[in-house]
């Protein structure tokens, strides 16, 4: 029997360390480029989305969302950054493993492309990218799969609430620490704020243990990222 294609995803959140800025501003220009390059060169071989973080953390400065169905994509994609000048100044103080997979909880789906019943993400053009890692009590494990239909059900009816907001959810058991990673698109923060927190007075929130930490990401072409990363170690270096 064929296997279904199914596409890993990774999230991979990058930190420049403070020795960066202290390099010869030439040599600064040529490694910008240089990544930029790479970065570019991946996403002519993958689906590959950039987004920059700076300024809505403080412990990371860009992510790369790439997606491909050959997991070994990510580890040469990881080698070739890794190897770069501005490579040997980045930390990676997050990355989240995950997969496509059906949600054995959408059965009735009321749109085309039912977040849930597709196993191939094709990110939109939103502006913001909002990522989590998400992990659920034993307890919900052990509860009978109607009782689980049910409470998803209702889970599911409440995000159908807001449709500016596209839900990519992809499982990580065990491939990564977390068991889910979901990924919001949206060009309207405040809708997927009103989604977060009317969820949270669902039942199916009662049996979450851990949905931290959240990315704030903002889509942005790798160069321009690479720009704003040389004046954000700037005013680092004025505190």
């Amino acid at each position: 029997m064929a296997r279904e294609r199914r596409q890993y995803v990774r999230f991979a959140f990058y930190r420049a360390q403070p020795e960066w800025r202290r390099l010869p501003a030439s040599e600064r220009v040529a490694a910008r480029s240089e990544l930029a390059d790479i970065v570019d060169r991946w996403a002519e071989r993958i689906l590959l989305r950039t987004y920059s973080t700076i300024g809505m953390r403080g412990d990371c400065d860009f992510m790369l969302w790439q997606l491909s169905e050959n997991l070994d994509d990510f580890q040469e994609a990881a080698a070739d950054i890794a190897s770069s000048e501005l490579g040997a100044y980045l930390e990676t103080p997050y990355s989240y493993l995950s997969m496509t997979k059906h949600s054995m909880y959408v059965s009735e789906h009321v749109h085309p492309d039912q977040e849930g019943t597709r196993l191939t993400i094709a990110p939109g053009g939103a502006r913001y990218l909002f990522v989590y890692p998400f992990v659920k009590t034993r307890a919900w494990y052990t509860l009978p799969q109607a009782e689980r239909q049910r409470i998803m059900t209702v889970h599911i009816a409440t995000g159908h609430k807001y449709p500016t907001v596209k839900l990519n959810t992809t499982y990580s058991f065990g491939l990564d620490d977390q068991e889910f990673v979901l990924a919001f698109e949206t060009d309207h923060p405040g809708d997927f704020l009103d989604l977060v927190q009317e969820l949270r007075e669902t039942e199916s929130s009662s049996y979450t243990l851990r949905d931290t930490p959240i990315f704030t990401c903002v889509s942005m072409p790798i160069r321009a990222i690479l720009d704003s990363l040389r004046r954000e170690t700037r005013e680092r270096s004025l505190v």
